[in-house]
């Protein structure tokens, strides 16, 4: 991956999941399913050609941005999302 590629984070609401692209390829997803107690971030996978490269970050960035905007509260059920909001605590005011 060059410099100049970066990653781009859109929500698929019909597979219930947040999407990251490099390029035109897909390079990872986070899983959601949306719950009376909020949105339940279940899984991120990254493509193993994308790992190091940001991507987990990016997913559970948007996840937070989204969350914020549409005034949803999440459940952080995936892993990778708990260890991120770790490292991130101004976003622990989202949490169910």
């Amino acid at each position: 991956m060059t410099e100049h590629q970066h990653v781009v984070v859109g929500d698929d609401t019909d597979r219930g999941r947040y999407e990251a692209h490099i390029g035109d390829r897909l390079a990872g997803v986070l899983s959601y399913v949306d719950e009376a107690r909020g949105r339940v971030l279940q899984h991120t996978v990254v493509g193993e050609a994308f790992g190091g490269h940001g991507v987990g970050s990016a997913l559970a960035a948007f996840a937070m941005a989204d969350a914020r905007e549409a005034g949803r509260r999440i459940v952080p059920q995936c892993t990778f999302v708990q260890g991120w909001l770790a490292r991130h605590p101004e976003h622990a005011g989202l949490v169910a």
